[in-house]
């Protein structure tokens, strides 16, 4: 280091960042990150708080709502948030809970016995990462308001009316666009954690409302059953093997009265799901109340089996096969939980193992004695599950003898790429030989390898493992990855961290991806997890024009495309007869196309659109799009009977004929029509191509939809397609 460097490094130079200004400096170290997880945790940071009041008996109802404006509101009938002055700090308490960092009333156990906020930043971080605030709160007969902007206070303390004997608390807030990169608050997001919630507190009443768009979603949550009912909403698409087992309990641990509560369920499914919670925060990464279910289930069945002689010694379970088919939620209270990781992911509280394991093997062991039937039923189902992974065992060791599976051998048809650190290869899964030699043929061969897929991989959804591994294409894959499989899994072995899923764009390739992904996500899911799975998104279209080609992605973007083009020198007036300038023409074009493809859509099931936008009973999603889409359309003071009466679809049709001069449009029917630059070009060069990486956002959900549409149960599946045909827009027949 230079001397002038030396000597302008001093006291000075130690930034103490204090309050406010450390959350908006460092964000990501309170809230995780500043991404869409990061703005949706805000939401959370307030409703725990309303979630707390519930827990200490005094809150039975929150109201969420997505506003217009786009800020959002959290209002409860709590006690509503201390407006008396604090005695050391001199100001409203309120003002102290939300601009004082480590400040709150969870610290000495009196008013909450347990908390999910226990770091005491939850409400004062997200008042410094918003834009502003609003905070109203009912207490004493009076109903009291404060304004802040990015942790200041803008609008002191003030009554504003009276409230009668009602109390609560009611925060709006709206997230600082400065330093979020996600600028809109999602609806399936939010609606899976408040179903959960409500779940997790049985009998708090949770309704959700979105104001903002056009959407206007509302959704009421609210059961009596808790996690009972929780285990039923998960196992809706599965065959029940075992009625829902629930019991409670409660020890007293190092720190106070810890409360346990299970609920459990056996299916026919091969999976196995287990949720865990803390204080109502999801312990994605489980811990110690996990740890303690798992070896209290383990011996438990072994022991009522060995005693009522339904085991014996040389069946040698594994706690892997008593869980196969088991759907289980475990939640406990503890008054002061210990978190591994600064995102509240892993229970670390050692005594928590010792009083589940206990509770668990207690009451589980109960329930066999007094159900000798269901416990037989759940052996049965355990001891098949051990017959399967001990074929499964026998056919990777004579595979392992030649040197398959475990990466010695690689498969025939992989085309491998030279470069050996895994942090740069990618692996393209392509459908079908044709493809596969002109990806071959086209691809970087340092970095990019290539294993061809004949015919549809194995649902892995409707087998056991010893099944699974008997399928050449699964075994292939496996070997391919390099990560092994079951207890050999080692995803630091992983030969490639880019698995690409290239297939065609019609109702096959949909097929066959979603086959593979179904296998990821059972049986390989870390990879999801790590952020190594990929969907390539080769184009649908060529398009050329004056000797020049472009590829186009989808069909809304051809649509797009040529209705931007048809309207260059083309005239579009409104119903009055006034022209409308290029942004508002190019808009009504695009309402226009909306309108087409939902009456198409309408009309190929066996509805007449004009008859159900006539009809104001008229119900279900087909009714009600088109009756959204022509409110719109009033905006430019056209109707339903310019569309019907001919004049809107002439008028669409003749900007779409203008954009179509002198191009030509080609469709591609699969990637094998692509010769190999053409499918390096559009969907391989890691500089032009487009890829969606997959995540799993919300394991609850994506549990239920792999169960529904890839499960044996052929009810639930048939009514989701019913009920979802009038969605469906693009559909290759």
């Amino acid at each position: 280091m230079a001397d002038n460097e030396v000597n302008n490094y001093n006291a000075e130079n130690i930034q103490v960042l204090e309050g406010m200004e450390a959350v908006r400096k460092r964000p990501a170290m309170y809230i995780g990150d500043t991404g869409e997880r990061g703005y949706h945790h805000l939401v959370y940071e307030v409703v725990d708080n309303s979630i707390d009041e519930a827990l200490a008996g005094y809150c039975s109802m929150i109201d969420v709502v997505i506003n217009r404006d786009g800020s959002l509101t959290v209002q409860d009938n709590g006690r509503g948030i201390p407006v008396d002055m604090h005695p050391t700090q001199k100001k409203p308490a309120i003002e102290v809970v939300l601009t004082v960092l480590h400040a709150g009333g969870k610290f000495d156990g009196s008013n909450y016995k347990v908390s999910g906020g226990l770091h005491g930043v939850g409400v004062s971080c997200v008042n410094a990462l918003s834009e502003w605030m609003k905070v109203e709160v009912k207490r004493g007969g009076r109903l009291h308001s404060m304004e802040f902007s990015r942790g200041h206070v803008t609008k002191p303390l003030e009554v504003v009316g009276e409230c009668g004997a009602e109390t609560g608390t009611k925060v709006t807030f709206f997230p600082d666009h400065t330093i979020f990169s996600c600028h809109a608050f999602k609806w399936e997001t939010l609606c899976a954690r408040l179903r959960e919630l409500a779940f997790l507190n049985r009998g708090v009443t949770i309704h959700f409302r979105d104001d903002e768009g056009d959407a206007h979603h509302e959704e009421t949550f609210h059961y009596d059953g808790g996690i009972d009912e929780f285990v039923e909403f998960l196992n809706a698409n599965k065959k029940p093997l075992s009625p829902v087992i629930h019991f409670e309990g409660e020890r007293e641990g190092l720190t106070g009265m810890v409360q346990a509560e299970v609920s459990l369920q056996y299916t026919d499914s091969y999976s196995t799901l287990e949720q865990t919670y803390c204080n109502n925060i999801h312990t994605i990464e489980g811990g110690t109340h996990l740890t303690g279910f798992r070896g209290a289930l383990t011996r438990t069945i072994n022991k009522y089996g060995a005693d009522n002689k339904l085991l014996k010694e040389k069946d040698n379970l594994t706690g892997d096969d008593m869980r196969e088919g088991l759907t289980v939620i475990v939640s406990v209270k503890v008054p002061q939980p210990q978190f591994e990781g600064q995102t509240k992911t892993k229970l670390g509280n050692g005594e928590v193992e010792g009083i589940v394991g206990s509770i668990v093997a207690d009451k589980l062991m109960t329930f066999f004695e007094e159900n000798p039937a269901v416990a037989k039923t759940v052996i049965e189902k355990t001891l098949l599950a051990a017959r399967a992974r001990e074929a499964a065992r026998a056919a990777r060791e004579s595979t392992r003898r030649k040197g398959v599976m475990d990466g010695l051998s690689l498969p025939g048809k992989l085309r491998d790429c030279s470069e050996r650190d895994p942090s740069k290869t990618e692996l393209f899964l392509v459908e079908g030989d044709s493809a596969g030699g002109s990806a071959q043929t086209g691809r970087d061969r340092a970095t990019q390898a290539i294993l061809p897929l004949r015919g549809k991989v194995l649902n892995v959804e409707k087998a056991r493992i010893d099944r699974m591994l008997a399928n050449a294409e699964i075994r292939t894959l496996i070997t391919a990855i390099g990560c092994g499989f079951g207890e050999e899994w080692d995803i630091s072995k992983a030969r490639y961290h880019k698995i690409v899923i290239m297939t065609d764009a019609d109702v096959d390739g949909a097929h066959i991806r979603t086959l593979l992904l179904t296998f990821f996500y059972r049986k390989m899911p870390e990879l999801i997890e790590k952020g190594y799975v990929y969907l390539a998104q080769p184009p649908l279209y060529k398009v050329e024009r004056k000797k020049k080609s472009e590829y186009v992605l989808t069909d809304g973007e051809l649509t797009q495309k040529l209705l931007t083009l048809g309207l260059d020198d083309f005239e579009v007036k409104g119903k009055d007869g006034q022209p409308l300038d290029k942004d508002a023409a190019k808009a009504l074009m695009t309402l226009l196309a909306e309108i087409e493809a939902t009456c198409k859509m309408v009309e190929e099931r066996g509805f007449k659109p004009e008859e159900l936008v006539a009809d104001e009973t008229a119900q279900g999603s087909g009714a009600s799009m088109l009756k959204k889409e022509f409110s719109s359309l009033s905006a430019y003071g056209y109707g339903p009977a310019d569309w019907f009466g001919g004049s809107l679809r002439k008028l669409l049709e003749d900007v779409r004929s203008h954009g179509k001069q002198g191009l030509s449009v080609y469709r591609f029917k699969g990637l094998g029509e692509m010769d190999a630059q053409e499918l390096y070009d559009t969907t391989m060069d890691p500089l032009k191509r487009h890829m969606v990486r997959v995540k799993l956002n919300d394991a609850v959900a994506a549990d239920r939809m792999f169960t529904l549409l890839m499960g044996d149960e052929v009810e639930p599946r048939r009514k989701f397609i019913e009920d979802n045909a009038l969605n469906v827009r693009n559909l290759d027949f």
